[in-house]
């Protein structure tokens, strides 16, 4: 169970190393797609090194007036 864990942490390092490549963490993300993109890169850990490029486009519904 701890070798588990300590690969979950390492895959997530990664990620976050990718994702700071990119420049993700620059600034705060302005919108729903751009937070969805980080957490995704992130999630995707080493993944981002064999190609994947993850990206996510969302649009949140507007209020009615």
């Amino acid at each position: 169970m701890r070798i588990l864990g300590a690969l979950i942490v390492i895959w997530l390092i990664i990620g976050g190393v990718a994702a700071w490549q990119r420049g993700y963490f620059g600034s705060a993300p302005g919108n729903c797609a751009e937070a969805s993109t980080v957490a995704l890169t992130i999630a995707a850990g080493p993944l981002n090194y064999m190609g994947a490029n993850p990206r996510i486009s969302c649009e949140l519904p507007q209020p009615s007036r």
